[in-house]
């Protein structure tokens, strides 16, 4: 059915999906800011925080500010579950600095930090540390990411720190105990969703990569959309995809009004 529908649409490809280059992104305001913050922060050695709802994109943002980096001078320690705990994260950088984990903290603490030290005085090699679903650290595994920033008596850092989580991390900031690391933070930002005019240009957008630069979707399917998916880009991904399907079957040449209500009642039925 998909090929049928791809073909009914005329696209080149399937629009609105995930496997996208970060060239192909569409970089609208909020995301735009994101991504020069983020890109801000990693020169500057420093530890940010980055929120936004579910699906605001802000993975997708630092996915595209890691691409413009050189990888001869840059080091990118992803870490998508904070969950592994205080010993995990150590673990973690370990591996990904090409060590085996010690099996014992104190060890392995010692390990994590000497290979910081490696990667940046004989490799050349800038860290970036990035943690994805960052509201779900707690105090511990967020004094240890503290501690990880200290080098040279607290003049230096051995690398550059990307909490990303969702808008309770900016409410954990706030609370006493986690005052010590909230004043190393040196870039705060939050990911809102797009205008309607945003959204507009990154359903146009979409539709370009696919092969379809004429009008496709109503500008009354469009407001819809975005009020639905409150200008957020997976929820328009989602609601787009949905209604494109439901016009296809109706063997409509253009996504109305009709076909985006009908998309949007399968989607908030669920």
């Amino acid at each position: 059915m998909i090929d049928n529908a791809r073909a009914h649409w005329g696209f080149t490809r399937t629009p609105f999906g995930r496997q996208l280059a970060p060239s192909m992104l569409h970089r609208h305001g909020p995301q735009q800011e994101a991504i020069a913050r983020i890109s801000f922060v990693i020169t500057d050695r420093g530890l940010g925080v980055i929120t936004g709802e579910v699906g605001a994109g802000k993975t997708v943002a630092v996915r595209a500010a890691v691409a413009d980096l050189d990888r001869s001078r840059h080091t990118i320690i992803y870490l998508p579950n904070p969950s592994i705990g205080r010993t995990g994260i150590y673990a973690a950088i370990v591996s990904a600095l090409g060590g085996v984990p010690r099996f014992r903290k104190a060890e392995l603490i010692t390990q994590a930090v000497d290979l910081l030290a490696t990667e940046e005085h004989e490799r050349g090699r800038q860290t970036v540390l990035i943690v994805d679903e960052a509201h779900l650290l707690g105090a511990a595994e967020l004094e240890e990411l503290r501690m990880l920033t200290n080098a040279e008596m607290d003049s230096h850092s051995p690398f550059a720190g990307l909490l990303i989580g969702q808008p309770t991390l900016r409410r954990q900031m706030k609370l006493g105990h986690f005052a010590a690391f909230d004043q190393r933070i040196t870039m705060r930002y939050h990911l809102e969703g797009m205008t309607a005019e945003q959204t507009a240009s990154y359903i146009s957008h979409h539709l370009k990569l696919a092969g379809r630069s004429d009008t496709v979707f109503s500008h009354d399917a469009i407001e819809l959309i975005h009020h639905s998916a409150r200008g957020l880009p997976r929820a328009i991904n989602i609601h787009a995809r949905t209604a494109l399907m439901a016009a296809y079957l109706h063997k409509a040449s253009i996504v109305d009004e009709k076909a985006a209500r009908q998309a949007i009642k399968e989607i908030t039925d669920d």
